[in-house]
């Protein structure tokens, strides 16, 4: 079971990743689970990642050629090809804070409660007893390898909340559970475990629209700049639960406060195809 919680756990927080360059480089490097022998990392900088909700810790690890090198890719894209030894470290730091982020968005996806990254650290040297993996990055420009080390409790905590249905009963029963799912408190025969889940807290968004800007644009926003999304104002923003579009509806005034008229309440099939 560890092994497929550390593959997806690799490829989520790969996926996170190659997105926050993407955003903020400009380009999606290719991202890949390392081939070559795991091992003990030579590392010059060490990255300890607690989170909040769930047991264990989560290391980063990666040498100065790797981490200057991510680094260069963020700031050529600002047009800051020429930056020193701390610039360089405090944005690759900040390409990690943003997939850390977006891993803990997963994981709290996955475990239907709030996951969040905390506490987070430098430390002076890799952990000896963590069994590390690696993450090939391919850009434009050469290919560097991250490590990554998960704690094993890390790993067991990441056992989903309600098991995900066998294959034979995906298509013809989404909208029969969508119904079972969404009854009324108190129906006989529900399971006692979604009962427990019906108290916890999820955070609400709703998204007027996205836009993909570069780094270099986005330094240059000041008071009075107009960014534009890829939504018109005639079609319905997206109610997002967990990182997951759950709704869609109109944008209404409710005692001078904003608010969302449900229109439309989307499948499984399309929440889980948001998701990612």
């Amino acid at each position: 079971m560890s092994e497929s919680h550390l593959h997806w756990l690799l490829e989520e927080f790969g996926s996170q990743l190659a997105s926050v360059f993407e955003t903020m480089a400009g380009e999606r490097p290719k991202v890949e689970l390392s081939t070559a022998p795991a091992g003990q990392p030579v590392a010059s900088l060490v990255w300890k990642q607690p989170f909040q909700g769930i047991p264990g810790e989560l290391f980063l690890a990666a040498p100065e050629s790797v981490w200057t090198f991510a680094a260069e890719q963020v700031l050529r894209a600002a047009g800051m090809p020429e930056s020193d030894a701390e610039t360089l470290e405090s944005t690759y730091l900040e390409t990690l804070g943003q997939a850390l982020g977006g891993l803990a968005q997963a994981m709290s996806a996955r475990l239907g409660k709030e996951v969040t990254p905390e506490g987070g650290q430098k430390i002076p040297e890799a952990p000896k007893e963590i069994e590390w993996s690696g993450l090939d990055l391919t850009f434009p420009g050469g290919m560097v390898t991250l490590h990554l080390g998960p704690q094993p409790a890390l790993l067991e905590a990441l056992t989903p909340a309600i098991a995900a249905p066998s294959p034979g009963h995906e298509a013809a029963d989404d909208d029969a559970e969508d119904d079972r799912q969404t009854a009324e408190a108190g129906v006989p025969g529900r399971s006692k475990t979604f009962d427990l889940l019906l108290d916890v807290e999820m955070p609400v968004s709703v998204s007027f629209g996205r836009a993909k800007v570069p780094l270099k644009d986005v330094l240059k926003l000041t008071t009075g700049s107009i960014v534009e999304l890829n939504r018109s104002i005639v079609e319905p923003v997206e109610i997002i639960v967990n990182n997951c579009v759950i709704a869609r509806g109109e944008v209404v005034v409710v005692e001078g406060n904003f608010g969302v008229r449900v229109q439309e309440v989307v499948s499984r099939k399309e929440r889980l195809r948001t998701l990612n």
